[in-house]
């Protein structure tokens, strides 16, 4: 046998290895968690970019880049998957998801970005020789040649049928939806291209971090003396931050006196509590309150009048989450952990109640974007149930007079109105109150008497509301 390990090795350039780029390393590690952990990328995305400013990795600009790449690829997953599809010579399924994910992000800096083309296909090569080997890093750089072939608007006229063919598919496509949300969002707007199609892009756009100062802790004015802060535009409670804001940074947020919190969400909370009441408005009850945002509000606004608030959460970690929300409250308050729909309160001692029941979270996909893609249509099936016994448990829990709120973070007709009609058909001692009467000069609330918020109309996560009083 001939000694082979002597031989020349055949002319060619060296081996380089990979540079390491920690931006886009990060954004690929966060892309990972969401998809093999079902991890959310608000949660995933801080401690991770905290990290590598404590290695020194990183300064304020790589943490606003590693922050659009992620969140601009989950935005715009679908757009993107049509276009890599129509690049590669296999059904997109067999693609391995890492070497999926490497693909998205290089397609968002392509498609999506204002990186030069050839820095964004050098970059995710490199990318894709750090984390999934040279072999695959072929790969990718044969795509994405590909992908830069055109550009966006180039690309959707390529991949996305014509809209007077199927308007469902077409808009799920250019904007990135499941066709079964465009659906379900449309039929919930109730019909006309240009509004779903401006909800559709308001659910593209990064949101506004938004705080609420919590009665008697903090007020608006201090808030307001923060940098980049601008008054709310319908809650008297909210301040918002510019583009680039730190809620971490502010005294009365990691002090627990102010929190961040969607002005929905607080409009929710303000509305149950505007409720006209007659009688004793003493107990009021937060019967789904975890994490606590809702929770807090409503404990400070119930001390305001002398009332008190018992904070109830099925899940012992989220109801730790709601006692570290309303720790120091300048009233009464009780946190339990406890299943809503199997009380350990006895029936009729409240004056006022709110259930923001479990649904779909249709309605905050700015904020958690992959959520698009984890929902499915048979999820509405398995939320109905407890949807619907939440609600009666929370009319039972109140007094004769006493006024309960059905709130939702889905404007999915199924989670809505379906709920609210189908519990109150079963029940004669309860009547709908017009909510959109609570909430003076916020407009567009809907045809009434529930009212529904919309990103594209109020700035605002999609929140449902319904109020109705106990009568008999």
């Amino acid at each position: 046998m001939s000694d082979t390990s002597r031989r020349p090795r055949k002319p060619g350039k060296p081996y380089r290895r990979p540079k390491k780029d920690p931006v886009r390393v990060l954004a690929f590690e966060a892309l990972r968690a969401v998809d093999e952990r079902d991890a959310y990328a608000n949660l995933v995305l801080p401690p991770l970019l905290r990290k590598a400013r404590e290695k020194g990795d990183f300064d304020g600009r790589d943490a606003a880049l590693a922050t659009e790449l992620v969140y601009g690829t989950l935005r715009r997953q679908g757009t993107y998957d049509a276009i890599i599809a129509a690049c590669v010579d296999r059904p997109l399924r067999e693609v391995d998801p890492p070497v999926l994910d490497v693909l998205s992000l290089g397609a968002h800096q392509l498609l999506g970005t204002r990186i030069p083309t050839h820095a964004a296909v050098s970059a995710s090569v490199e990318l894709a020789r750090v984390v999934l080997g040279d072999g695959r890093a072929k790969f990718v750089n044969a795509v994405l040649r590909k992908v830069a072939q055109d550009d966006l608007d180039g690309w959707i006229q390529r991949v996305a049928p014509p809209y007077d063919d199927d308007p469902e598919e077409h808009l799920a496509v250019v904007h990135s939806h499941p066709r079964w949300v465009v659906s379900a969002l449309w039929d919930s707007l109730g019909g006309g291209r240009a509004g779903i199609e401006r909800l559709l892009e308001a659910d593209n756009e990064r949101p506004e971090v938004t705080l609420v100062a919590r009665p008697g802790r903090a007020t608006t004015e201090e808030l307001l003396g923060e940098e980049a802060a601008v008054a709310g535009r319908w809650s008297p409670y909210a301040v918002r931050l510019a583009e680039g804001g730190e809620p971490g940074a502010i005294e009365a947020v990691r002090e627990g006196r102010a929190g961040v919190q969607d002005e929905g969400s607080q409009l929710v909370a303000l509305a149950l509590a505007n409720a006209p009441l007659d009688g004793p408005d003493e107990k009021w009850l937060d019967g789904c309150a975890g994490p606590g945002g809702k929770a807090a509000l409503l404990a400070a606004l119930a001390a305001e009048r002398g009332a008190m608030l018992l904070a109830s959460e099925k899940q012992p970690h989220r109801a730790g989450l709601v006692a570290k929300a309303l720790h120091g409250n300048p009233g009464p308050y009780q946190v339990i952990a406890a299943d809503g729909t199997r009380p350990p309160w006895r029936a009729g001692i409240f004056d006022r109640a709110l259930v923001d029941v479990p649904c779909t979270g249709l309605g905050a996909l700015r904020r958690r974007p992959e959520a698009r893609w984890r929902r499915r249509p048979e999820d509405l099936d398995g939320f109905a149930p407890l949807q619907r016994e939440l609600l009666r448990s929370a009319i039972d829990s109140v007094r004769v007079g006493g006024v309960v709120g059905y709130a939702t973070c889905s404007p999915h007709l199924a989670e809505t109105r379906a709920v609210v009609d189908d519990v109150l058909k079963q029940r004669a001692d309860v009547e709908l109150i017009d909510a959109r009467e609570l909430l003076p000069g916020v407009p567009e609330l809907g045809e009434g008497p529930d009212l529904q918020l919309w990103p594209h109309v109020h700035g605002t996560d999609a929140m449902y509301l319904a109020l109705m009083r106990k009568v008999g």
